[in-house]
């Protein structure tokens, strides 16, 4: 098929594919060498039978016979390469020839100008010399002349040569000089105006050319350093110092995007390696360049301008160069660690130029501050979704953390703390994320963005412990949270508040120190009590607050899952209600003075609690004081402003009365006693108890008894809820004491409530 396409396309030119082969490249291309050549007719000829196969084979065609055409030239050129050279060798020793002569004629014009001269002075003095002839005079006015033109003659012939073969110094040597006789000349008036005029054209136009000589040697990337600065010199030395400065920069910038071409072809990684290498070449360069600015042009302010300009740009270049193709990588990827070492790298070489009066360190900061706050980003994002996946699968025990990683072993957790699997490797990434962060901090000034970050990703940790404690609201309202697996034992929700404590209080805001302000400290040699400083200023204090404020909210949630379990019954009726207390006085047997089973329970399970707390806080007693605290007031709180409590007490059809206060008011009074004894009774508890005593009081006094006749003394109800106390903790013992028979129902009502 395809021989035959190409039979009809060589039949459809005017000739065979064996005839076409016959032809040399030169008979190929005659057709197209004529002056009478119109490419469209010859095109329409071709094209105007043939079908889309044709046309195409024909377009191949004429590419191949193009490619061929090139060739062919390039080979000309180069067979005749060396007649080109020699021919333009000729060339330019005729024009040095042509150049002379142009001299000679201009020297003897100007001597027949200056013989002319000569003549018509000589013809105006007086005839007072008696001593000289006229003749005399002649002969020594032209011996004098003849003299200083040739020395004019060979002048030009001399600094010609210089020129040609490149002598800069010597050249430079000779135009002084030349200047220096034309000044003579000028001041005792031993050449002609016209010729003097033709000796200082003639300086100034070789002055120009060496200028232009030294302005291409400067421009040539073969030229080396000290030659550079030579010629850059002697530019400078010819008057011409601004065009030298522009001249020695554009060289140094050719000189660097060569390499950095260079560097870029060489590497297929570019990762810290390639920004070392990129930030030391381009910053070693800018070195040299202001080393040979100030060499050649000192501290003239112009020139100073122009060198920090130029440095900006070259500043910039890399900029967007490294973050192009390392920073913003590396950003994408979450990898702070790649982005803090290139940073870190280019702030230390920009500190170097510093005392030069270059501070590029702004412009580069410009450029890369985008990228490190997506790459903070990213990997406080890492952060959050990693401590997500480990919460899914933590059970809540808590262990010494291992040592081994990066993290713990710069910054190691006391012996004395635990942390479940979770919380230990939140804390390892928080760590890491920090140290990353320090070098940032310094060059960028981003303490306040880490620390925020590390704040918002304690949040998201507290909010997966909060939805670990059973029931809680974050549950129910947000489902997919479910994935975080449930802390089913009260041991196992403890953990949870160990976690974030020990979170909160200690080990992050002690890997935050890497990221805080020094204040002028010395770091490599901190005095003592640096540390406490630093976390003692006012905006960190402020951020240490706020990372309790989210162990707060844990604890509270903590607090009301278990004060619902004492409310409300699994079904979710009301445990707690005011007929327990309203019903007592319609029965007719003896009530069984003993606390309420409600408040039994709250007193179990703030005993338990306190036991798993003394073990879990170590050295943390406060807090573990504060959440049974917390426990208790969250309880009595609810019976505080339940008003349907009240409602019901105070105005219902069945209100309170005698028999239900004085259980109410011992069921109050043992909260406090044992509150007491845990040490545990706050004093805004202490108060909402009485003003609950009161009311429920107010609330019997309403139906027209009075309650103080049928109140016992209290004394009476702190010795039983001192003896429930003891009976419900297996301390007591009252046979044959005679502090209470045992057979009594409240001792009865203890003991059946212990065996369960």
């Amino acid at each position: 098929m395809e021989a035959r396409t190409r039979g009809s396309m060589s039949s459809s030119i005017g000739g065979s594919e064996e005839l076409e082969a016959n032809l040399t490249l030169s008979d190929r291309l005659k057709v197209f060498k004529g002056s009478t050549f119109d490419p469209e007719a010859y095109v329409t000829s071709k094209c105007q039978h043939m079908n889309e196969k044709e046309t195409k084979h024909l377009t191949s065609y004429l590419v191949e016979l193009k490619k061929a055409s090139a060739e062919e030239m390039r080979k000309s050129v180069y067979a005749n390469y060396a007649a080109f050279i020699r021919t333009s060798k000729e060339i330019s020793a005729l024009e040095g020839q042509l150049l002379s002569m142009r001299n000679l004629l201009s020297a003897q014009a100007a001597l027949v100008h200056g013989l002319a001269d000569g003549v018509h002075i000589s013809s105006l003095c007086t005839d007072d010399a008696d001593d000289l002839t006229d003749q005399d005079l002649y002969n020594m006015d032209s011996k004098q002349l003849s003299k200083i033109e040739t020395w004019v003659v060979e002048f030009f012939d001399r600094l010609e040569v210089l020129l040609a073969e490149k002598r800069v110094d010597e050249s430079m040597a000779a135009l002084e000089e030349g200047r220096r006789v034309a000044m003579e000349a000028q001041e005792q008036r031993t050449l002609s105006p016209s010729t003097l005029l033709s000796l200082n054209n003639e300086i100034k136009a070789k002055r120009q050319e060496l200028a232009d000589q030294l302005a291409e040697a400067i421009g040539q990337p073969s030229t080396r350093a000290g030659e550079l600065r030579s010629a850059v010199l002697a530019l400078k030395k010819l008057g011409d110092g601004s065009r030298a400065h522009t001249l020695l920069l554009k060289s140094y910038e050719r000189r660097l995007q060569a390499n950095i071409q260079s560097l870029r072809g060489s590497n297929t990684s570019y990762g810290v390696a390639f920004a070392a290498t990129l930030s030391q070449l381009v910053f070693s360069t800018i070195a040299q360049a202001a080393s040979d600015s100030l060499a050649v042009v000192g501290e003239d302010p112009s020139y100073s301008s122009e060198l920090v300009t130029w440095a900006v740009k070259q500043a910039e270049s890399f900029a967007l160069l490294l973050k192009r193709h390392t920073l913003a990588s590396s950003a994408a990827a979450g990898s702070l660690r790649v982005t803090a070492e290139c940073i870190q790298l280019c702030a230390s070489h920009c500190s170097s130029l510093e005392s030069r009066g270059l501070a590029l360190s702004p412009v580069l900061l410009k450029h890369f501050r985008p990228g490190v706050e997506q790459a903070l980003t990213g990997n406080l994002k890492r952060i959050e979704q990693s401590s997500a996946a480990l919460a899914a699968s933590d059970d809540w025990s808590l262990a010494y953390t291992p040592t081994g990683s990066r993290a713990s072993s710069s910054t190691p957790i006391a012996p004395h703390l635990k942390l479940s699997i979770s919380a230990q490797r939140f804390n390892s990434m928080v760590q890491e994320f920090l140290e990353d962060a320090g070098p940032l901090d310094e060059a960028l000034q981003l303490d306040g963005i880490a620390l925020d970050g590390v704040l918002q990703v304690f949040n998201a940790y507290v909010d997966l412990l909060i939805n670990a404690l059973p029931g809680s609201a974050e549950n129910e309202e947000n489902p997919v949270h479910r994935i975080v697996r449930i802390a089913e034992t009260e041991s196992q929700q403890t953990a949870l508040l160990v976690n974030a404590l020990l979170l909160a209080d200690e080990l992050i805001p002690r890997s935050a120190l890497r990221i805080l302000p020094q204040g002028g400290t010395n770091q490599s040699t901190p005095r003592r009590g640096a540390s406490s400083d630093r976390q003692n200023r006012p905006e960190q204090r402020e951020w240490k607050k706020k990372l309790q404020r989210s162990v707060d909210r844990l604890r509270d949630s903590f607090c009301r899952q278990h004060a619902l379990e004492l409310i409300f019954t699994e079904e979710g009726e009301v445990r707690l209600s005011s007929e327990i207390y309203i019903l007592m006085d319609e029965t007719t047997e003896e009530p069984e003075w003993f606390p309420s089973p409600i408040f039994q329970e709250l007193f179990a399970k703030l005993t338990r609690i306190a036991t798993i707390v003394s073990d879990m806080f170590v050295g943390r007693e406060r807090f573990a004081t504060i959440l049974l605290m917390r426990l208790t007031e969250t309880v009595i709180l609810w019976i505080s402003d339940d008003q349907s409590f009240w409602e019901e007490m105070e105005t219902g059809d069945k209100p309170l009365g005698p028999l239900g206060l004085q259980q109410f008011y011992l069921d109050m009074e043992f909260v406090m006693i044992f509150a007491s004894q845990g040490r545990y009774l706050s004093r805004n508890l202490h108060q909402v108890i009485k003003n609950i005593i009161a009311r429920a009081i107010e609330a019997v006094s309403a139906t027209g008894l009075d309650p103080y006749t049928t109140l016992p003394e209290e004394e009476w109800f702190a010795e039983v809820a001192q003896i429930a106390i003891k009976m419900l903790t297996g301390k007591g013992n009252f046979g044959g004491h005679g502090e209470r028979d045992v057979t009594s129902p409240s001792v009865s009502s203890a003991k059946s409530y212990t065996s369960n």
